[in-house]
């Protein structure tokens, strides 16, 4: 299976810069772009609650569709985020994927009520919600699921959403990525956790265990989100003239299989946004032969 190629805005969700969320997420759904990201940090004083905002968004635009990049789980109980993950998919014609995460900022979590976890238990209770969020979906008449981190037990779940609403995971170690294949819908792995020269590694061990358990690794939706800068000189991955930029995104699909791509620029946001929509996605989408 081939997915289509995707083309995406990274939205920060700051309060202080007035309607700025608004009018970038109206620029990337005028400029034909495929998905906006925001940024799910509970915890951030200058930030939006990712879910309030992402509504109030969704209801002023018409096409692109919305990912939390990634929801905070250890803040955000998987019985509850499945609910409004639905209920905002239903809403919304269908307009969001679930991005996922463990949690990484163990002391503003904790600072915030949330839990304290190491790794071994971050990544158990993710498997957990990953079970608990799929029986909330299932459209039965009762569901039991979760172990020791989250369960539900005799819920009614409800409403059932549309079946292109899916679970992507932001995911970087052995067992994280082999739940990714396994049984996650999606992969968003950042530029700057995760370099051109070891996506390839990482790919391989997602599609081996997607091919473990029966799947088509070439079904799962692989976003790259990538922080870098358009301008005339090159100075690193992500960080040169439109001609790189295409170079590279190219690579990463042929070479890697990742088959989507969002845009984080660290400044100069509205005209980077522009090129990248007008000029870079349309220049790939040439060289793979892509309408």
């Amino acid at each position: 299976m081939t997915l289509p190629v995707l083309f995406d805005a990274n939205v920060d969700p700051v309060w202080r810069e007035g309607d700025q969320p608004l009018r970038y997420t109206l620029q990337a759904d005028r400029d034909g772009l495929d998905l906006v990201t925001v940024q799910d940090h509970p915890y951030q004083q200058k930030f939006h609650d990712t879910w309030t905002l992402m509504a109030f968004l969704a209801a002023r635009t018409e096409r692109v569709t919305f990912v939390p990049t990634v929801a905070n789980l250890p803040l955000r109980p998987p019985a509850m985020l499945a609910k409004a993950a639905a209920s905002f998919d239903l809403l919304s014609g269908g307009r969001l994927q679930l991005g996922l995460g463990v949690g990484a900022f163990w002391e503003p979590i904790a600072a915030m009520g949330g839990p304290r976890r190491g790794k071994r238990e971050s990544v158990d209770a993710l498997v957990e919600a990953v079970d608990v969020i799929r029986a909330m979906w299932s459209g039965e008449r009762s569901a039991r699921a979760g172990g020791e981190y989250y369960r539900v037990a005799g819920i009614h779940p409800g409403p059932t959403p549309s079946r292109s609403l899916g679970i992507w995971l932001g995911a970087y170690g052995p067992r994280m990525l082999e739940l990714t294949g396994a049984r996650a819908d999606g992969w968003m792995p950042s530029l700057g956790y995760l370099g051109l020269d070891r996506l390839g590694e990482a790919v391989a061990r997602i599609d081996e265990a997607a091919v473990r358990a029966g799947r088509d690794p070439g079904a799962i939706r692989k976003v790259y989100n990538l922080n870098g800068f358009i301008e005339p000189a090159s100075s690193g991955d992500f960080h040169g003239p439109v001609a790189q930029w295409v170079e590279q995104i190219v690579q990463a699909y042929r070479e890697h299989g990742m088959n989507g791509f969002a845009y984080w620029s660290d400044r100069d946001y509205e005209r980077q946004l522009g090129v990248f929509a007008h000029e870079v996605a349309p220049a790939v989408r040439r060289a793979l032969q892509m309408p």
